[in-house]
């Protein structure tokens, strides 16, 4: 199955659940259809890293070109969040002659040679990217505070800091 959304009305990330057990969420809307689909937060890192090199890119090539402003969307994810599959690979590309960015988030399979995997391709503009580039960053960060003495997230229920030989700080 592929689901195919061209020019989403909205495209961001989101999570369900409380920090440290928070479960990432990669949604599109399009009219009144949402698609979700399940994402690790180090998948939703690497998705905002290559988008920051693809729009630096693009403005190196085209500095005249701008990019056009998009609202800020800071509202929580569409309800009810069901997740179509859990994200395995994704592809993100930039078609210079449309000038879009082109994303396929494909279903993370676990048989070998299945060919029936399901597939979210989406098309959305620079700045909807530069959007969602923001708006994931400012998600990843609002998860758990990492402990000052060895970077690890500090669980509310306590912290064995392993430069404190196991002792709670």
């Amino acid at each position: 199955m592929r689901y195919e959304v061209v020019d989403p009305d909205r495209f961001i990330v989101g999570t369900v659940g409380a920090p440290g057990e928070r479960a990432f969420y990669v949604q599109a809307k399009k009219d009144r259809q949402v698609f979700s689909v399940a994402i690790e937060k180090d998948q939703v890192r690497a998705i905002v890293s290559r988008l920051e090199i693809i729009i630096a890119g693009v403005k190196r090539a085209n500095p005249f070109e701008l990019l056009e402003p998009m609202p800020i969307d800071d509202e929580a994810l569409d309800s009810p969040v069901d997740s179509l599959f859990v994200t395995g690979a994704i592809s993100i590309s930039w078609d210079d002659q449309m000038k879009i960015v082109n994303f396929e988030f494909y279903e993370a399979t676990s048989q070998e040679g299945q060919d029936d995997t399901e597939v979210l391709a989406l098309s959305i503009s620079l700045g909807s990217a530069q959007s969602f580039v923001n708006r994931s960053k400012a998600v990843v960060n609002a998860g758990r505070l990492p402990c000052p003495f060895c970077s690890i997230p500090i669980d509310p229920r306590g912290h064995l800091c392993p430069r404190a030989n196991g002792y709670k700080r």
